[in-house]
């Protein structure tokens, strides 16, 4: 309880400070206090009886931290000259405290907006026909988001674009790379966040961030806001939310519905594991529903080819559509880290050989000359073995293995489906009562 006893005389010290009215040192040990606090939540608090009683605490301390920082801010700020905005109301100090604090939000708001300038997307490289499979969901995506920027007078009267679209499906499906194939091929500004760039410990930091990121989106429209895992920012509204959580969501919503701001030619793209744990005013913003499912077989046997990409192999057409047929519940995730764990297996016969013999093969500096010397890994019975071991191979006279299909039928067997069966029912249900199939 180390961390626990840190805070409590850290808190207990800027109380005295507070009460002495020096709150310059007062703030910085209040904000020294709430990390340990915070630190003795994530490792130390056993009960949530004792988690309960920590993030109660935090958040008092915080609010007072808040309250000494804007009070500081507001004792900096220079009085307005004598018949200077007579027409402004001022306090007794003479201080302008409306303008000053427009100014400073205004300023806050411009260093906020600059910092998310790294998550505009400017092109991630992925086209439509990267995507294997989930021809409804692109089809979707096109008539919400490739036709209004191409042809916006389709879009007038009370044709409207969508304004909000959750992506939802079993993990990885391929929604955020759905994503990025919409940043690819729509002429808009792509500006991707997860929870992450959002959450910030200081209260109200979070809810300017995201004033911050609509005015970006607003500044260059059209443009595409993706969240990724919304799921982590909009969860069910309850009465264990802390104030911070419950303002954020409001901010979202608020943010979303547009009042009193211009959200023409801005969408909001959300992506989530777990649909069915957003906020109901939340998953209401999002008009369109789409859900990811689980590839297909010919789908899935593309995503093998893809994996597998130019790498040496011995794997036939017929031999790719059967890994499709047998890789059933597999996400496109899944069938990355088998094609991996296939690729892995000509490396493991090179380390674990005992014999190799020469063989012909191209120069790995000009394929189009013919080597003869050569080594590959072989059993002790080939014609022409030699016992040695890898360490003993020249660098470039090695001449990679082949990836073969029994390579990739073993790492199918050793790597099992991520997604279970009561996961794809809640999916299923959450469709059926919400979204629409993609």
């Amino acid at each position: 309880m180390a961390a626990m006893q840190k805070a409590i005389d850290l808190v207990t010290k800027a109380t005295e400070q507070d009460k002495l009215k020096n709150y310059e040192e007062a703030l910085k040990l209040y904000e020294h206090g709430v990390q340990y606090f915070l630190h003795s939540l994530k490792y130390e608090a056993s009960s949530e009886k004792a988690k309960e009683s920590i993030r109660a605490k935090s958040t008092d301390y915080l609010e007072r931290a808040e309250q000494l920082r804007e009070f500081l801010k507001k004792k900096k700020k220079k009085p307005v000259r004598e018949g200077a905005a007579s027409n402004r109301k001022s306090n007794k100090g003479g201080w302008n405290d409306e303008s000053s604090s427009d100014e400073e939000e205004d300023t806050e708001l411009k260093k906020m907006e600059r910092q998310l300038e790294d998550a505009i997307v400017e092109n991630p490289n992925v086209k439509w026909s990267d995507v294997a499979g989930l021809e409804g969901a692109k089809e979707a995506l096109k008539e919400a988001v490739i036709m209004p920027v191409k042809f916006p007078h389709l879009f007038t009267g009370k044709r409207k674009p969508w304004r909000g679209i959750l992506l939802f499906g079993p993990p990885g499906t391929g929604k955020s790379y759905l994503a990025k194939a919409i940043a690819t091929e729509a002429e808009s500004t792509f500006i991707s966040v997860s929870s992450a760039d959002i959450i910030h410990k200081w209260l109200g930091e979070s809810e300017k961030k995201l004033r911050s990121l609509f005015a970006v989106a607003r500044r260059k429209k059209p443009s595409i806001i993706f969240i990724d895992e919304v799921d982590s920012l909009c969860s069910s509204r309850s009465d264990n939310d802390s104030e911070s959580a419950r303002r954020v969501k409001t901010e979202i919503l608020i943010q979303m519905q547009g009042v009193g701001v211009d959200n023409d030619q801005i969408l909001v793209l959300g992506a989530t594991n777990i649909p069915w744990c957003l906020d109901a005013a939340v998953r209401r913003r999002f008009e369109k529903r789409i859900y990811i499912p689980l590839p297909e077989a010919p789908a899935r046997t593309t995503m093998f080819k893809m994996n597998m990409g130019k790498t040496t192999s011995t794997l036939t057409e017929q031999e790719y559509r059967e890994l499709g047929e047998r890789s059933e519940g597999y996400s496109g995730a899944d069938i990355s880290i088998v094609v991996q764990d296939a690729l892995m297996m000509p490396v493991r016969k090179v380390q674990s050989a005992t014999h190799f013999r020469r063989v012909p093969g191209p120069s790995r500096d000009d394929p189009s000359v013919i080597m003869h010397d050569l080594l590959e890994p072989c059993s002790p019975g080939c014609p022409g073995a030699m016992e040695m071991l890898w360490m003993d191979v020249p660098g470039d006279k090695l001449k990679e293995p082949a990836v073969t299909f029994n390579d990739l039928t073993r790492a199918l067997h050793n790597t099992k489906p991520s997604v279970n069966i009561d996961d794809l029912d809640k999916q299923r249900q959450f469709t059926e009562d919400f979204g629409q199939e993609g």
